[in-house]
């Protein structure tokens, strides 16, 4: 197994777990993964444990599970989340009827293309840091649905998610018969975790748009900090075809007097977003200027940083993630909280570092530059654009020595496969073109001929099923013992990766 590159400058060796025990611990399991495990359990030493089950599986209880999948296969009859119009109508008309729910905790709105999900977890872990009840909102989902709606770091229950959805049903018929167009599948969702935020209740929510910002579901609530992630290229038929135009869209979610936290962008993009800020008079934080990585070094099992935030330094900052845009969202996500305490306006303080350490030591990710199986490792990364896609491969590249990268990739239809190939190439020895089970998904056919354009007809393998995708992938990865460090990276889409999770037995 290739393994990530260890710091040579960090020892966090604890004298009750120390690295020796935990590899010793696990002797029977492949001699690399053990070290790094143990590496990682080491650094995480004093932070407590991770945040709750990030993908769960399906309900033990054949009842449970029947009872929701029946609410899955309700929600699906709805238009799916391509189907759009552009309106917040339905989804105000619902929080009317259900009484507001939204506006029943103060909350934290992010927006942009790439990090969200990463981004909002990060902030999920800081505020739970401080003993906050937190609601998290995020999509779309790696395996299960109940992941979308989160509290206090964990997925609701699917019996909780279950009663949410009977709770507002009623309510969602009502509104239905009163519109022209029924409420969309993102949209009932979206009332459901407003609803299931109020009924906790939630200190704060932490609510990611599904897509866009102005007209998004999302933004009927009046939050007091807007995060806005690094803008690309992506939703261009619906969004605008320049990060400018792009950043138009997504500025909606800026709100009168709130507080913006604002990644590195685009030029053009930037000046969309301060233009608005000065608009509705919010003040703005800038990555780079207030607040960002002032350092950071490959550490075994993830990375150690130092933050600059609104507040002041943050050192000795573990994170368990791999590649630098992770940082960059590490640094968004601590500016974003400590907007919501008020430091950097009201208070020139710096939030409690043991606190903030344990936090981010915590943070899980599921399908971002995620192992899921080692000899040979396979990694899952739900890049679907070619900025993603560029920081994914940046990361990989940093964070593991492979001596041989085999791709398995099946997008959408509606991305820009050319360009994520593209992004891709420089690192991919060899390329699996397969297709996951939705409709959405891009032919396996189609995605090889621009496959073939990018990396040439030797270097692609063409493998309809997923399953079957997998199995090229590694037996290409084991097939010669020059080739013993060789490994696979999953990517192309979210769905594409939930699917490989679960046929790699992380479901």
């Amino acid at each position: 197994m290739s393994e990530p590159r260890p710091s040579d400058r960090h020892d966090a060796s604890d004298p009750d777990d120390t690295f020796e025990e935990i590899v010793d611990e696990a002797t029977q399991r492949d001699p690399d993964l053990a070290v790094i495990e143990a590496g990682s359990r080491t650094l995480r030493a004093h932070s407590g444990h991770p945040q709750g089950e990030a993908v769960p599986a399906r309900p033990a209880d054949p009842e449970t599970d029947k009872a929701l999948r029946a609410v899955e296969q309700e929600l699906a009859g709805r238009w799916g989340e391509t189907k759009l119009e552009p309106s917040v109508t339905r989804i105000a008309a619902l929080m009317d009827v259900l009484g507001e729910p939204q506006r029943a905790y103060p909350s934290i709105h992010i927006t942009g293309t790439n990090g969200k999900t990463s981004t909002a977890r990060m902030i999920e872990a800081l505020l739970n840091a401080f003993e906050l009840r937190t609601g998290r909102y995020t999509s779309p989902h790696v395996q299960s649905i109940t992941e979308r709606i989160s509290l206090d770091g964990s997925p609701i229950e699917p019996e909780r998610f279950i009663e949410t959805y009977e709770d507002v049903k009623p309510y969602v018929e009502m509104v239905d018969a009163q519109q022209p167009y029924r409420l969309s599948f993102f949209e009932v969702l979206t009332g459901m975790a407003y609803a299931a935020f109020a009924d906790a209740p939630v200190d704060v929510a932490v609510v990611e748009v599904g897509m866009g910002g102005t007209w998004d579901a999302t933004n009927v609530i009046d939050s007091t900090v807007a995060v806005v992630t690094p803008i690309s290229l992506d939703h261009t038929d619906r969004l605008g075809t320049t990060p400018a135009e792009i950043a138009g869209e997504k500025a909606g979610v800026i709100k009168q007097g709130a507080t913006v936290i604002l990644a590195q962008q685009p030029v053009d993009a930037a000046q969309v977003m301060l233009k608005k800020a000065v608009e509705v008079d919010a003040t703005v934080a800038r990555e780079g200027m207030e607040f960002g990585v002032t350092s950071r070094e490959i550490a075994v099992g993830g990375q150690l940083l130092t933050l600059r935030g609104l507040g002041g330094e943050y050192e000795g900052v573990f994170l368990p993630l791999y590649g630098a845009h992770q940082a960059h969202n590490a640094a968004v996500a601590l500016a974003a909280v400590e907007a919501f305490f008020g430091i950097g306006a009201e208070q020139a303080r710096s939030l409690d570092i043991d606190a903030i350490r344990k936090a981010f030591a915590s943070v899980l990710s599921p399908g971002r530059l995620e192992v899921v199986r080692s000899s040979p490792t396979v990694v899952l990364d739900a890049a679907h654009n070619p900025a993603g896609a560029k920081a994914a491969a940046d990361g990989i590249s940093e964070a593991f020595s492979f001596s041989r990268l085999i791709g398995v990739v099946g997008t959408s239809g509606d991305k820009d496969a050319r360009g994520l190939l593209e992004a891709f190439e420089p690192i991919f020895a060899e390329i699996v073109v397969t297709q996951n089970s939705t409709p959405r998904a891009m032919d396996a056919d189609e995605l090889a001929a621009v496959a073939v354009e990018v990396f040439g007809d030797d270097r692609v393998q063409v493998e309809p099923r997923l399953d079957d995708a997998l199995e090229a992938a590694i037996t290409l990865a084991e097939e010669d013992d020059e080739y013993a460090g060789a490994g696979v990276l999953v990517t192309g889409s979210v769905i594409t990766v939930g699917e490989a999770r679960l046929l790699l037995g992380r479901g």
